[in-house]
């Protein structure tokens, strides 16, 4: 940190009031220019950022909320076919000389029943969630960038006066001729 204060404060590494000159020293005007660009985006866009942040957040929070409400059902529903599974072994002992492979079979059926429909509920609330997760990671990518699109757009229009826009059409009208004069 040294470093960087020592690049704004010494007076050594300016050129003089009235000369002017490029500074082609990289590691000295990198980190002024991420800091000014970082320090722009983290000025303008907080506040955007936290709100669409808050607002996924609560959104993730609530598909959860019900994931975790349609696992309390599927855990319902499994506890339900637990409870018929005994029951259907009480009566697998009553008929065990008439159908026992009938019965297991049955057995087997609702157990991988549950056990799919347990399985397909926590697939389904995975894929909300990263559903989710992308879709406010793409929005706040989106955010960023048009923030930032926009604040390039208002420095731009900000530093061009009507002389300096005048003469910067008229130069590119005479680069555009002496083009087409060397293409003739």
């Amino acid at each position: 940190m040294k470093n960087v204060t020592d690049s704004f404060v010494s007076l050594g590494h300016w050129p003089c009031a009235g000369s002017f000159g490029f500074n082609t020293d990289i590691l000295a005007t990198n980190p002024i220019n991420l800091s000014v660009v970082l320090g722009v985006l983290i000025f303008f866009g907080k506040g955007v950022l936290s709100d669409l942040l808050d607002n996924r957040k609560q959104r993730i929070l609530s598909t959860i909320r019900n994931s975790e409400e349609l696992r309390g059902a599927a855990i319902e529903q499994l506890e339900k076919a637990r409870t018929r599974l005994r029951k259907v072994e009480i009566e697998a002992d009553e008929f065990r000389v008439n159908g026992y492979s009938e019965i297991e079979r049955e057995k087997s059926n609702l157990i991988n029943a549950a056990s799919e429909n347990l399985e397909r509920l926590e697939n389904y609330k995975n894929e909300t969630i990263h559903f989710e997760q992308q879709k406010a990671i793409n929005q706040v990518r989106q955010r960023v960038f048009q923030q930032a699109l926009q604040g390039a757009l208002g420095t731009l229009n900000s530093c061009l006066n009507k002389e300096l826009h005048l003469r910067t059409i008229s130069s590119n009208i005479s680069i555009l001729g002496a083009m087409k004069e060397i293409m003739d």
